[in-house]
This record gives structure tokens, sequence and C-alpha cells, in this order.
């Protein structure tokens, strides 16, 4: 895998969204030093996003930990401040430290969130959290054990300007109560920059364990759903017969317990052509009114993201939100931590995304390959 060291990390950033970290406006809710975190476990890009996410809030990170000390000296080319840590014990020891963000294998996220939160420290980890239902079971009754946070870093809704935006304009009444949510979330494969575990299924989980838990958590989050069912759902591996253990497609639909419906699609087949790592997009109907969300582009008008279509009984409304909103939940989620609340995202709710990704990704009929 091509490391951030020989200067591709504003190609992978905006082409392959392995490294994916938005800059949003430092927006502080603590003094610095109030609230100490660590970095660990950088297996996945998204731990740049996470820290950058935490350090605009006003977070001072203090250590940096990883056993492939590769890895580590790529991190501290853009988080300098960090001190590299010899050990993963040395953090959990460290009584400063008040929060552990992590990027691990997908199938090492769950254990190392348990050892975090033995360790006395809320976790925050990348998504998807677990690979499997044992895992998040093992999680649930650690969180209540232990009085510990397991926060989840569903970055396609939480670190993407025109996302936060719809949930305002949602959550203000601009389309009523919404009724049915469609989500596309295509994303560029680049198989040669891959690590060897994103091609191992009992690793990454499954494509709808992995970027399907992005859709199905904002369908939580915008119908306001405390759970759902998993009517039906596919995978496959269409196009890429070289690694016959990766999921190129998949989809599926779900029926909210306040009747609400989502339908979505993942799929690793973004064209070359394509400006960034992925045309994502979102479809929200409500009673009164529809929401378009064009995340990352605007193709073929405007290669800058995060435009909002908003059409209700006041007429059709276009926001460019680049830049005008900010990310209010790491703020949100360092003042969970410090007072013990739920204002960023509730337990159950992260967890609940997660169980329903995992339900659909055991579930899902596979599809065959030929023609």
């Amino acid at each position: 895998m091509p490391s951030e060291a020989n200067g591709q990390v504003e190609s992978f950033q905006t082409r392959d969204g392995m490294n994916y970290a938005p800059k949003g406006r430092p927006n502080p809710v603590v003094q610095p030093g109030e609230f100490v975190f660590a970095a660990a476990a950088l297996d996945h890009g998204h731990i740049y996003g996470m820290t950058g996410g935490l350090i605009e809030a006003g977070a001072t990170l203090k250590w940096v930990y990883d056993p492939d000390p590769a890895k580590v000296q790529a991190f501290l080319k853009s988080y300098p401040q960090a001190t590299p840590a010899a050990s993963l014990e040395q953090i959990l020891q460290d009584p400063e430290v008040r929060l552990v963000a992590a990027a691990a294998v997908p199938s090492e996220r769950g254990p190392l969130g348990l050892q975090v939160m033995d360790a006395g420290k809320d976790y925050f980890t990348d998504k998807a959290p677990f690979t499997s239902l044992k895992q998040l079971e093992a999680a649930r009754l650690k969180a209540e054990q232990t009085g510990r946070i397991y926060a989840v870093y569903y970055s396609e809704r939480l670190h993407v300007e025109s996302a936060v935006y719809a949930g305002q304009l949602i959550q203000q009444g601009a389309i009523g109560r919404v009724l049915q949510i469609t989500g596309f979330g295509p994303h560029r494969l680049n198989a040669p920059s891959r690590p060897s575990w994103f091609f191992e299924k009992d690793k990454y989980g499954g494509i709808l364990c992995d970027i399907g838990s992005h859709q199905i958590e904002q369908f939580l989050f915008y119908s306001g759903c405390k759970d759902a069912e998993v009517v039906h759902s596919k995978v496959a591996n269409y196009n890429h017969a070289e690694y016959p253990e990766l999921e190129d497609y998949g989809d599926a639909t779900l029926v909210g317990d306040n009747g609400a419906t989502q339908y979505f699609r993942v799929d690793w087949f973004t064209p070359d052509g394509l400006s960034t790592w992925g045309d994502g997009r979102t479809f929200i109907l409500g009673t009164d009114g529809y929401i378009e969300l064009r995340k990352y582009t605007d193709i073929a008008r405007d290669a800058e993201g995060d435009h909002v279509y908003l059409v209700n009984k006041d007429g059709e409304q276009h926001f460019a939100v680049r830049g005008q909103v900010g990310f209010p939940y790491f703020g949100e989620l360092i003042l969970d931590c410090i007072h013990r609340t739920e204002q960023a995202m509730t337990q159950e709710h992260a967890f609940k995304a997660a169980e329903l990704c995992l339900k659909a990704q055991n579930q899902a009929l596979r599809l065959t390959t030929s023609l």
C-alpha cells in the first residue's frame, strides 16, 4: 500500500478517499490540554479525518501508536505534535488520555474497543465498528458494564457539510415527515493501493457491513427510526475475479419502525474519469418536499462537493454549503466524554446502525457473476 510518506496524501484524498480528511473551521469546545486523546491502529486513512475533526474541536493530541513505524512516521507528517508511543499499553496507562481514536483493520476494531473501555477510556473507531454480531454484543455489554462510550466515525454523514445541513433542514421541518431515503455510495477501488486485508472477507466484513454502514446510519438519523427490518439485501463480485473474496457491489432495502423506507446501493465501480473518489448522492423524500445531496461533486458542473437541493412549498433552492456549516459532531463528542451525555450520537443509535448492516450482510443474496 503506498504511504503518505510518498507524497500521495492529496491524490488519495481527492481521487480515492482513503485518507479523506475534510478541513473545517476550528471551533474549540475546550481549552488546550483540557481534553487529551491518542491515535492508534493506523490501518485505514480515516484516522486522519477522525484526528483532524477532534483537533479542530479543541482536543489535544498527545500520543500516536501503531506497530508499523512507517505508518507512525506518515501520521507525524500531518500531526507532528503527537509523541510516538512505545506500545498501546503506554497509551492505555496514561491517566491524561480521555479518548482513543483508532482505525484498525475492521475485524480488529471491536476487540480493540473492549481493551480501551477496560482501561477506563472512551473509544472512537472508524466504521464499520464490527464484523460480527458477536463482536457487537460484546461491545454492548462492555459499554453497559464500564459506562464508557463506543463512538463510531460514520463519516459520510458526520464529516460532510451537505449531510449535516440536510439534517438541520429536516429538523426545521423543511420537508415535513421523512418517508423514504435513497442512497448511493460508490467508491473508487484502485486495487493496487489497497492493503491485503481489504480483500479478505473475514477482515473487512463484506461490502454491506463496510461501506453500507454509512447508508444505514443515515437512514436511521434522517428518518428518526429507532429500529428497522432488513427486507432484502444482495451482494456480488461482478468484475474482480482476481480478488475472489471481494464484493464489488451491494444493495439493500429497509423498513423502519416508523414506516419510513430505504433503498441504498454501494459499489466499487467509480470510473477513472470522475474527479473524486465517488459520486455520493442521497435523496430524502418527505411529506412536504424533498432533498437531494450531491456530496462530493456536482458532475460536469462543479468539482467541489456539498451541494444541497431542496424543493418544497417555497420553491426550488440550491445551497452550496462547503465551508459554511462545519462539523458539530466532534465538539459534541468531546463534551459527551466530559459530561457523560449523548448529544453527538446515542450509544444505541451507533450500535443499531452496526447491527443492521451486519444483518444485511449476513442475509444477503449472493448474485451470480455470469451474465
